[in-house]
């Protein structure tokens, strides 16, 4: 798997926010039997320019903690059959892999939510890769069975990490 990572912003982690988001990734993929080498962005901002992105991309003005911009239609949440006729839209050419889409995360956001729930920034920060990880993957919670299920994919996936809430 490539992971690719862009800091906007100067608010740093207190952890290895590439090793961490590596493992989570890898760990999404695997928990969905992802039977390709897949390509994810995920880009750190703050608060105002996630605001941002989500006023232009959702036209909801106001902050949010992670949207996730997927790059594959999944017909089914986890069931990776690509068909012929897409495999030019969802590969990267050069390096074969799958290319999922990208993540944006507001730093701003782990910290606060980190502090609001009682527990660490990093396994906030996890949480937040794992939920948009799910989204590329297919995943939705727009139902409450969907909310229920994606819920507990990323328990499960975080806890087989051992990132637990503290």
């Amino acid at each position: 798997m490539n992971l690719y990572m862009e800091n906007e912003t100067e608010r740093e982690l207190p952890f290895s926010v590439q090793d961490t988001a590596a493992k989570v990734c890898q760990a999404v993929l695997e928990a969905e039997n992802c039977p390709y080498e897949a390509q994810v962005n995920i880009v750190l901002t703050d608060n105002e320019g996630i605001r941002e992105l989500n006023r232009e991309c959702r036209n909801i003005d106001r902050e949010t903690d992670v949207l996730s911009f997927p790059n594959v239609d999944f017909e089914e949440e986890g069931v990776f059959d690509i068909d012929e006729d897409s495999e030019a839209d969802y590969f990267d050419p050069e390096t074969g892999e799958l290319v999922l889409g990208d993540i944006m995360i507001s730093v701003d956001k782990v910290y606060e939510q980190a502090q609001e729930y009682g527990h660490s920034l990093r396994r906030e920060f996890a949480f937040l890769v794992a939920h948009s990880m799910l989204h590329l993957c297919g995943y939705d919670h727009m139902e409450e069975d969907e909310r229920a299920r994606m819920e507990r994919r990323q328990e499960e996936i975080l806890t087989g990490l051992g990132i637990t809430r503290d």
